[in-house]
C-alpha cells in the first residue's frame, strides 16, 4: 500500500498538482485520506525523500523539493578560461545565470588511489598532487572536482596553492612543456561512497555519475586526471557532437 501512496504523490509532483516548494498534507491527513496506518504513510514519504522529490522540514512537514539541475558539459574542458581573474569557468558561468556559486579548494600531496595511479602511469610509491574542490550553487553542494597531477610535473607551480588559478591548470601545465591536446572521458554510474555522501550531503539512495577525465599530451603521456562526482538528482550531462555521417544512421 505504501508504494501506491508514493506513486500517487509522485504523479501529483510530476504533473504540477503539487508544485515546487508546496507543502504536502500532514502525516495525519494522509493517514485519513488513504485509510492506512501512519507507519505506511511514513514509508511512502521516506521513499519520496530517498528519490529526492520531497524534503522534510521539521516541524513544518514535507515539501516538494526545488530542483534546478546543473547542465554539465564535459566538452568545455579545453574552452578558454574567463578573463576575470577571481573567477574560474564554473564561477563565471553560473554567476551569469543569476545563481550564487562558490567553491572550497584544498591541495595536498598524496599517494594516489590505484585507479588514478594507473591512469597517470605512476610507479608504485610515486606521489601526486590533488586539488580537491566542492562546488556549491545557492548554498547547496552540487559536485566535487578532484584534479590529480604527478608531483614531479607540478612541484613549485601555482597548482600547489589552495587558491583558484586564474588562467587555469591546463595553461600551467602547458607552460611546463606538458600541453594537453586530447582527453579521455569515462563516465561511471554507481552509488556513492561514504566520503562522497559526506562531501555532497547526499540523501539516502541518491546515485552519482563519476566522470573521470585523463588529459594527454601529443605523445600520449597522461599529465592530469580529474575525478568529477555528480549527484544524479542535481545534474544533466550534455554532450555536443558534430559531423555525423548520414550513412551511419539506422535505416529501419
Amino acid at each position: 500500500m505504501w508504494s501506491q501512496i508514493a506513486e500517487d504523490l509522485r504523479a501529483k509532483i510530476t504533473d504540477g498538482t503539487l508544485p515546487t516548494d508546496a507543502r504536502l498534507p500532514s502525516e495525519a491527513e494522509l493517514t485519513t485520506q488513504y485509510g492506512v496506518a501512519r507507519a505506511t504513510v511514513r514509508q511512502a514519504l521516506t521513499a519520496l525523500v530517498n528519490e529526492g522529490l520531497i524534503v522534510p522540514k521539521a516541524p513544518r512537514g514535507y515539501f516538494v523539493r526545488h530542483r534546478q539541475p546543473l547542465f554539465y558539459r564535459p566538452q568545455t574542458e579545453f574552452r578558454p578560461q574567463p578573463k576575470t581573474p577571481e573567477m574560474d569557468r564554473f564561477m563565471a558561468d553560473h554567476s551569469a545565470e543569476g545563481r550564487e556559486p562558490r567553491q572550497s579548494i584544498d591541495v595536498s600531496i598524496v599517494a594516489p588511489p590505484p585507479e588514478v595511479r594507473q591512469r597517470l602511469k605512476l610507479k608504485e610509491g610515486e606521489l601526486a598532487v590533488v586539488r580537491r574542490r566542492v562546488r556549491y550553487l545557492d548554498g547547496e553542494p552540487y559536485n566535487t572536482n578532484d584534479s590529480y597531477f604527478p608531483l614531479s610535473l607540478v612541484q613549485d607551480t601555482e597548482i600547489m596553492r589552495p587558491v583558484d588559478i586564474a588562467r587555469g591548470a591546463n595553461e600551467v601545465l602547458a607552460e611546463q612543456g606538458q600541453e594537453q591536446v586530447r582527453a579521455l572521458d569515462e563516465i561511471y554510474v554507481r552509488m556513492p561512497t561514504p566520503d562522497e555522501v559526506r562531501r555532497l550531503d547526499l540523501g539516502p539512495g541518491t546515485p552519482i555519475a563519476c566522470h573521470i577525465c585523463t588529459g594527454l599530451t601529443a605523445d600520449g603521456s597522461p599529465v592530469r586526471v580529474v575525478v568529477n562526482v555528480l549527484p544524479g538528482d542535481r545534474h544533466v550531462i550534455v554532450f555536443e557532437r558534430e559531423g555525423m555521417d548520414p550513412a551511419s544512421n539506422d535505416k529501419a
